[in-house]
């Protein structure tokens, strides 16, 4: 792996290091996704897209991942206090509670974090399978984020499987900014999204994502995948900066920024 930008300083040896084709630490990956030291909440987004805009191959993102983009996937759970994502991504992609890391459990210490990240799931309906131990058995509980007309039965049955229920929209639905006013509420700021491609549609448009981390996989995929992000569009869209870039074997893993 090597640093494209921004551009290393040739006269800084560690700069000189860290634009060189080699293995990166979990430290040093740690540092260069650092959150930035900002008041209130921050929500990042981490997805992957193959060349021709595919978010998922047969329905999961793993065919178009690589070793390093899940040591970066890793890297960045291992930074957040909570996990956003969506009930069919959970679904989908059969996910399971976050674990503690020994790379990182000085740090989370140092930062008050838990040894682990907190799964915010967001669900109208609730449609969840609360056997799984996503909610029996996780680290930290798991959070449920759903609207004020839920279902009463179904929260009621996350609840007794040990989930945290917290209302973020008036209807059956959740409100994004809502959502991730909920989650700063409970002392969780550092916020990681990983999708859906609707649940980060939302994010979206609604105006809420601060941060993207978007790996660009060297495949090609045809086929009629969703793209990273869908749903209603903004009527203006938003403008984000490029904040860094890294590449191996063709890979790129770049981290845009809200300019």
């Amino acid at each position: 792996m090597r640093r494209l930008f921004p551009l290393p300083d040739p006269n800084d040896p560690a700069g000189a290091r860290a634009a060189t084709d080699r293995e990166w630490g979990l430290d040093e990956l740690a540092d260069a996704y650092a959150y930035p030291a900002v008041e209130g909440p921050w929500l990042r987004a981490n997805m992957v897209s193959s060349l021709d805009g595919a978010a998922q191959h047969d329905g999961k993102s793993q065919p178009l991942s690589s070793d390093s983009d899940m040591r970066i996937f890793g890297t960045l759970r291992g930074l957040a206090d909570a996990v956003v994502v969506g009930a069919q991504t959970v679904r989908q992609e059969g996910y399971r509670p976050a674990r503690a890391r020994d790379a990182f459990a000085e740090r989370r210490a140092a930062a008050g974090q838990a040894p682990a990240p907190a799964i915010a799931v967001v669900s109208a309906s609730l449609d969840l399978d609360f056997s799984l131990p996503l909610f029996t058995s996780p680290l930290v509980p798991t959070l449920v984020l759903t609207g004020a007309a839920a279902p009463p039965a179904r929260v009621a049955a996350a609840e007794k499987a040990g989930a945290e229920v917290l209302v973020a929209g008036d209807g059956t639905g959740v409100d994004p900014a809502r959502a991730v006013e909920a989650l700063a509420g409970r002392g969780f700021r550092r916020l990681l999204t990983e999708g859906g491609p609707r649940l980060l549609g939302q994010f979206v448009g609604s105006g809420v994502l601060d941060e993207l981390c978007l790996t660009v996989s060297p495949t090609l995929t045809s086929g009629t995948a969703q793209r990273i992000a869908y749903g209603t569009d903004r009527a203006v869209p938003e403008r984000f900066a490029l904040a860094s870039l890294l590449e191996e074997a063709g890979f790129l893993f770049t981290r845009y920024r809200r300019t």
